[in-house]
């Protein structure tokens, strides 16, 4: 399970990497005013779907029961129910993009009705039509995506999310030497999202196409029970998504609330998507098969490591994300037109935003338990009521602290998530720790706590005055000895070691 999880965590980091140019391009494109606040509603929209589907939801359902089909009927059967799975979910994501497109205005009022009345709802509405097309692709992506991981075959699906940001970000640096006028910048980088979402199915389609077949569409009773269970499971694993909305619909009322938003929660997808996209695409078929077989040591050894890889990144990426909240976002984003005025509040916003990160990657660590037992009605009751909490805390606290406090909304919404599932998790079949867990978890607290104590020490030595690639380079080596420093201080613990590292790795590859 190592060996997989550093596959996809590789590619996940490099898709984020590719993220982090690709906000920061709009941020100087469009700086953080009412057409930024248009393309960043629009775009969130999308990025919804596009979590909800291609990297991780989806996954979620098909991977136990495409294993099932295999395991009881053969390879033959597996593969016609996975043509099937194709053609009706593909039918199914064309069909919701002609009648969402019709119906554009109603759905941008409804997350962003703080736009009702001004120019801002006009541009959304228009950036999301753009912006649709890739919801057509994000269908066949998707089963391609999850029949693969099912198979141990994470190279391609880790990679391939690349293709998307390569193509955004090659149009965007056209846009910035022109020097387009935002509101036209807006709507060729919302075009461009439908490219880019052929050039990821078409880079699948070559190798995924033969495990689906034959194609077709199909609601027969097998298909209409895969699609109940799936639903659900695929609305639970976007839960971070669904809780962005919510802000967002409270923040739609408040100029530029949108956008600082927005760019505060990019910095919290880079260690969600490593720990969050790799536990979902590797734990789940770990956790299925454990499940299936009935071996108590195995379920254990499976959510043992989980929640130990869950702690061990979320912890130290909280606390150095709180504590070099500044110097980060205006290393990204102080271009252009994204101001000094705009990187202060986008700070602070991610300073309570960040509290929600532990969070969402319990939930990312304890949803793999339930789908593995197919059942993802709990994760998604969880998440319904997770997005309730976090629209009323952050009507309630966004009226007070404004940016910040909603913000802080959507964090109580993410431990609301975590809690029930914990809660209801140990009430229904119990989480199994071993020894080996109890033993290394507090000591991960411990190595967190250090390194964050000794980055904020380090922090008020970073150059304020200094030229910009000079500010840069040295929030670069802080950032690298804050990791290297967390590595060590794990070593020492007796957490675990690079030896020990390299030989899971090895074992895996052996296996």
């Amino acid at each position: 399970m190592f060996r997989s999880f550093l596959t996809v965590s590789s590619g996940t980091l490099a898709s984020r990497l590719l993220g982090f140019v690709r906000d920061s391009v709009i941020a100087a494109l469009l700086g953080a005013g009412p057409v930024a606040d248009a393309f960043l509603a629009a775009f969130q929209l999308v990025n919804v779907v596009r979590r909800l589907l291609s990297e991780g939801g989806l996954n979620a359902a098909l991977v136990p029961a495409w294993l099932r089909v295999r395991d009881g009927d053969g390879e033959a059967a597996a593969r016609a129910f996975a043509g099937r799975v194709l053609g009706t979910v593909s039918a199914a994501v064309i069909a919701a993009a002609l009648v969402i497109g019709f119906a554009m205005p109603l759905v941008i009022a409804a997350i962003a009705p703080g736009f009702v009345g001004r120019e801002t709802l006009q541009l959304a509405v228009d950036n999301a039509r753009l912006m649709l097309p890739y919801l057509a692709f994000a269908g066949p992506v998707t089963v391609m995506m999850a029949l693969l991981n099912a198979q141990g075959r994470f190279t391609l699906t880790a990679f391939s999310p690349l293709l998307f940001n390569i193509a955004l970000i090659a149009v965007m640096a056209v846009l910035l030497a022109r020097q387009q006028e935002p509101v036209q910048a807006a709507l060729v980088m919302a075009a461009t999202i439908g490219v880019a979402g052929f050039l990821q199915l078409s880079m699948l389609a070559l190798r995924g196409a033969k495990l689906a077949a034959p194609l077709r569409i199909s609601f027969d009773p097998e298909m209409r029970g895969f699609l109940g269970r799936a639903v659900p499971g695929m609305v639970a694993s976007s839960a971070p998504q669904w809780l962005m909305v919510a802000g967002a619909v409270i923040a739609s009322t408040s100029p530029s609330a949108v956008s600082w938003l927005y760019f505060a929660n990019r910095l919290l997808e880079l260690p969600l998507g490593i720990v969050g996209v790799a536990m979902g695409t590797v734990l789940i078929p770990e956790m299925t098969r454990a499940v299936r077989s009935g071996e108590h040591i195995a379920i254990a050894h499976a959510e043992s490591r989980g929640l130990e890889l869950a702690v061990g990144l979320a912890l130290p990426a909280t606390l150095g994300l709180m504590v070099l909240s500044g110097p980060i976002v205006r290393m990204l984003f102080e271009h252009g037109a994204f101001t000094a005025e705009d990187s202060a509040a986008t700070a602070q916003a991610l300073i309570w935003l960040t509290l929600a990160l532990p969070a969402h990657v319990l939930v990312k660590a304890l949803s793999p338990a339930f789908f593995a037992r197919e059942d993802t009605m709990t994760p998604l009751l969880a998440t319904l009521k997770a997005i309730v909490v976090a629209i009323a805390a952050a009507f309630l606290l966004g009226h007070i602290f404004g940016a910040s406090g909603i913000a802080a909304g959507i964090a109580l919404g993410a431990w609301s998530n975590a809690l029930a599932l914990i809660r209801k998790g140990a009430a229904t079949f119990g989480f199994s720790i071993d020894p080996d867990a109890r033993r290394r978890l507090p000591r991960i607290l411990a190595a967190a706590l250090a390194m964050g104590a000794l980055l904020w020490l380090a922090e008020g030595a970073l150059p304020t005055a200094a030229h910009g690639l000079v500010q840069a380079a040295s929030l670069l080596v802080l950032i690298a000895a804050g990791i290297a420093g967390y590595g060590l201080l794990l070593q020492l613990f007796g957490v675990t070691g690079w030896r020990e590292a390299v030989n899971a790795v090895r074992q895996r590859r052996a296996a």
